[in-house]
């Protein structure tokens, strides 16, 4: 692929190297095939390191970025898109280190953000891909988010709906994007970052959900993102979700935005009955997500 075509595959994994590893496998089995493909590489305790190390030897696309701690998916895809910018990538194609794309996945969107942009005028800030569960359902966690007039361009044979917002399991961003809107927010840690950055490089055209291109998220259940699930096991990522879009909604809408928000949240843990120990931690996250001002760091 030439240089202004230069796409890098970044995936950011934490102990899966199992799973990892079945990634690694489909993205040499694309019918376009990654020039770069970036591991970021959580501070993994498992065998992870050694296993992308020997799959580096037989494969020169692998790079290893191994980073000296965890900072979490936010931090982890904020480093990789970091170093891939830096690399030359035009094209970076995000996701998870548990989710497996078709053979033909990365190519559909490739082409329907260059196909759209050739024939709309109008370039796409991303392009996302539908994500199924391993039974073939749609995943429920990562269902983009469509504009008011999502099927203004919808055609029988390009079936692409305009979307404001998507999660990092298969998406495809413009180096142009990177440019003028910057970097994830590496300080979120751990959930919204994908929503938060997805919204922001919207801001100059939505992206395109494109469901020709497939891939199977391997999740250990499937269900989305709502606070009457919390629970003792999965609270420390609610209270982050909690804080991270707390902080966006502030920033973006003000208080009435964040109100609006937390009358959201009360009702779904209400709902189900969360205890209300639990509440009250998510409600204090809530109330840290006003002061919470994290960086937006320009790609360099």
């Amino acid at each position: 692929m030439s240089v202004l075509n230069k796409t890098a595959a970044v995936i950011v994994t934490f102990n899966r190297s199992e799973k990892l590893m079945k990634v690694l496998d489909a993205l040499a089995a694309q019918t376009m095939r990654p020039d770069i493909v970036l591991v970021v590489n959580n501070a993994s305790t498992d065998d992870t390191a050694e296993m992308v190390e020997a799959r580096a030897k037989t494969d020169p696309s692998i790079r290893h970025l191994k980073l000296p701690s965890n900072v979490g998916g936010a931090g982890g895809f904020h480093a990789g898109m970091k170093a891939a910018y830096q690399m030359g990538a035009q094209y970076f194609w995000i996701s998870d280190d548990d989710a497996y794309p078709e053979p033909d996945a990365i190519e559909r969107l490739y082409s329907a953000l260059n196909e759209f942009q050739s024939q709309n005028e109008w370039r796409p800030s991303f392009a996302c891909s539908r994500v199924e569960w391993i039974d073939g359902s749609l995943c429920e966690m990562n269902c983009p988010r469509t504009v008011w007039d999502w099927a203004r361009f919808v055609q029988p044979d390009k079936p692409w709906a305009l979307v404001d917002s998507c999660s990092f399991v298969s998406v495809m961003i413009p180096r142009w994007a990177v440019a003028e809107h910057g970097l994830p927010i590496a300080d979120y840690f751990i959930w919204f970052d994908d929503a938060e950055y997805t919204r922001r490089i919207a801001r100059s055209y939505p992206g395109i959900f494109v469901p020709e291109s497939r891939v199977v998220h391997d999740t250990p259940d499937n269900r989305g993102v709502n606070f009457g699930l919390v629970d003792e096991k999965s609270l420390w990522k609610f209270k982050y979700g909690a804080r991270n879009e707390t902080s966006f909604r502030r920033r973006e809408g003000g208080l009435m935005n964040v109100l609006a928000y937390a009358y959201g949240v009360r009702n779904q843990m209400r709902a189900n009955d969360v205890p209300h120990r639990l509440r009250r931690e998510v409600y204090g996250s809530i109330i840290k997500g006003l002061s919470f001002r994290p960086k937006i760091e320009q790609a360099e």
